[in-house]
């Protein structure tokens, strides 16, 4: 493949995690139990694939709360990989170490460090992130930035799969990007320290 091409794919990133309706129970953590992956193209304008890497928790378990909200069944993500293993198939698999990369806000940018950090597992990602919600804000002048959501709506684009899933989420932001280049205001990747 030569260099201009995979220059202009880009991963569309989005996780789900365990979480709970009031507090953590006590010992738990909030750990990544399914990563939704688009790649795009930008210069076609094209989303090409899309991918779904169920994770298994290891110090929290899915309450129904998490159930509620994502769909995923305890039993579901009991089935996943290790999140070592989810680590290794975004940088074999995913080229994630090498091709620049865009999630929704932070949230998954930092919750991959905390996680790669306390499970001392090699953080998957280069360098060259994108948070898609800062850019949607800026394009379209917004005084507080949306939830992906509210961002289709206000792009009229309708909301594919279902919301809290991370490879519908990853697949509608996909489309919130290449929306965001059609309009000519998507910019270059931006790097950040690892």
């Amino acid at each position: 493949m030569d260099s201009t091409w995979t220059e202009r794919l880009v991963n569309v990133v989005d996780v789900e995690a365990t979480c709970w309706a009031g507090s953590q129970p006590p010992g738990a953590v909030s750990e990544i139990i399914e990563i939704g992956l688009t790649v795009i193209d930008l210069a076609a304008g094209e989303r090409l694939a899309r991918h779904r890497i169920l994770v298994r928790p290891v110090r929290s378990t899915v309450s129904e709360f998490c159930t509620e909200l994502t769909g995923l069944t305890p039993h579901e993500v009991d089935q996943g990989v290790s999140f070592a293993e989810a680590c290794q198939l975004l940088a074999a698999e995913h080229r994630a170490g090498t091709r620049p990369w865009v999630s929704w806000g932070d949230y998954d940018r930092h919750q991959f460090t905390r996680q790669c950090q306390a499970t001392r597992t090699p953080y998957p990602f280069g360098r060259h992130h994108t948070n898609a919600k800062a850019v949607f804000t800026e394009a379209y002048g917004l005084r507080k930035r949306p939830g992906m959501a509210q961002a289709l709506e206000i792009a009229g684009r309708p909301l594919e799969g279902r919301h809290h899933r991370g490879e519908d989420d990853a697949w509608n932001i996909a489309a919130l990007v290449l929306h965001l280049s059609e309009r000519g205001v998507w910019p270059a990747t931006v790097e950040h320290p690892v």
